[in-house]
């Protein structure tokens, strides 16, 4: 059985069986113990989480009340604007940078007194599927510090699952949430596109990017999505939640619920990752779910769509990073081409040049019509194939990630192969579909395999509950169930 450890620390408090204060000092504690060998935090925030820790406090002292998520230590992936609070992207770029507002989410958060521990580790401008690429080096796996912990937001996936964080936002623009969460063995959930407000949000791509929480179980995801999952007039692509908070609609009985299994995901994937999803399957089947197989064929052509929209939209969108309004510059340059050239050569890191000249690429005269408005098409008919999926099932089964997290250095040796390692992700945010990753075995060196359940658009709910009632009955994949770094 897995439990909502937010739930359980917010009874603690309430009962009074610890201080915030105190609660707030063992993270810090167990920051400063485990972050040399994880990496997991870029910028820690002790400071700051102790002011709030004594809020929180002095108002159960009062006798009043507080919020679910009040007083509750917590970390957000360092693209997400904080006020006053260095937010580096982790590039050279943006090493010194400091914002003047804060995102929508960590406003929000910020109004029911969460704790920020601090800003943690990732690929640089989200750039990665093994936060290997950041200019501050990459995150480590919890299980075991010479694999990876996954990417982007492997920094915080690495906190939550090393619990030197209760629960992390982290945004996912291929899988960059779901990916770590996966590696990590514990839960990470991709909203629909709009759900929760990017505003705030330092962009990759605009039309995929969205953020969500990654945490030890599935009602804390539910917890922390009904939080942030406001309507936000900033964000102009942001509707906000649809429907009644989705913690809910879980514990609901998913007899007879359709879950499909298009066999496009199921192929490519290793052995082991396939068992496990396939054990996964049959615990669904003694549920009561009936399972519908079908063909998704447009499947194929999910990663070259994804690569060529996702790096034409980082090339405009980086096209802001010159040296001249914000961030790193240059110092010795002839004239204003020259410094702009020199700031942008040496401010990125050569993955993330690496998109921005592929993305330019695609978007040049002579190349548009033949890549980028292709890709836009194939957008159009992988979306429509889902929206068809949809009318004979109401979740999709899926492994997360073909493999297990890889050993460090792998990515950056084989660029290529780890863009591969996305197939499974990438649809989800290609169509603007939910999704969320959630434990289900282990392989033969006691890494994490992960499961994904995607839902139609808007239907957080669905998946959650779905969720839910696997962890419920195979809870035993969790890493705070098997006393991973607790």
């Amino acid at each position: 059985m897995s439990e909502s450890k937010i739930a359980a620390l917010h009874k603690a408090l309430v009962e009074k069986e610890l201080s915030c204060t105190e609660l707030t000092e063992k993270y810090i504690k167990a920051i400063e113990t485990e972050n040399g060998e994880l990496n997991a935090y870029v910028t820690v925030t002790a400071e700051q989480a102790m002011e709030t820790a004594g809020a929180v406090d002095e108002k159960i002292a009062a006798g009043k009340e507080i919020g679910l998520l009040e007083g509750i230590p917590m970390t957000l992936k360092d693209n997400i604007s904080t006020e006053g609070i260095r937010t580096t992207c982790c590039s050279k770029i943006l090493e010194d940078y400091v914002p003047i507002y804060n995102a929508y989410v960590w406003d929000v958060l910020k109004a029911q007194n969460a704790v920020l521990l601090g800003k943690t580790n990732m690929d640089e401008f989200a750039m990665g599927s093994s936060c290997e690429n950041s200019y501050f080096g990459g995150a480590k796996n919890p299980h075991n510090t010479a694999h990876v912990a996954g990417g982007s937001s492997g920094g915080v996936a690495s906190a939550v699952g090393g619990n030197i964080a209760v629960y992390g936002l982290g945004s996912d623009t291929g899988g960059s949430i779901r990916q770590p969460a996966s590696f990590c063995g514990i839960v990470g959930m991709k909203p629909t596109y709009g759900a929760v407000s990017r505003y705030g949000l330092i962009a990759y791509a605009s039309s995929l990017d969205q953020i969500g929480p990654i945490t030890t179980s599935v009602e804390d995801a539910a917890i922390v999505f009904d939080a942030v999952s406001g309507h936000d007039t900033m964000d102009s692509t942001c509707s906000g939640r649809q429907g009644a908070p989705v913690c809910e609609s879980l514990k609901n009985d998913i007899k007879g619920m359709k879950i499909g299994i298009a066999k496009e995901y199921m192929e490519g994937i290793r052995d082991d990752v396939r068992s496990a999803v396939e054990e996964a399957i049959e615990v669904y089947r003694s549920l009561g779910a009936d399972i519908v197989e079908f063909d998704l064929p447009s499947l194929k052509y999910a990663l070259p769509v994804y690569y060529i929209i996702a790096c034409a939209e980082a090339s405009s969108n980086l096209g802001r990073y010159d040296g001249i309004r914000y961030g790193y510059k240059a110092e010795n340059y002839l004239d204003v081409n020259d410094m702009v050239k020199k700031t942008r050569s040496s401010g990125f890191g050569e993955e993330v040049k690496r998109r921005i000249l592929l993305g330019t690429y695609v978007l040049s005269s002579g190349y548009y019509d033949a890549y980028y408005k292709k890709a836009q098409n194939l957008r159009g008919r992988i979306v429509q194939d889902f929206r068809d999926a949809y009318r004979k099932c109401d979740v999709i089964l899926a492994p997360t990630v073909p493999m297990t997290a890889f050993e460090n250095g792998h990515a950056v040796s084989d660029p290529v192969e780890t863009y591969l390692t996305d197939i499974c992700t990438v649809p989800v945010n290609i169509c603007g579909l939910p999704g969320i990753s959630v434990p289900c075995g282990f392989d033969a060196k006691g890494l994490p395999i992960g499961m994904q359940l995607i839902g139609n658009s808007f239907e957080e709910a669905k998946i959650l509950n779905a969720a839910w009632q696997y962890e419920q009955a195979a809870g035993k994949f969790r890493a705070a169930d098997i006393g991973v770094r607790n």
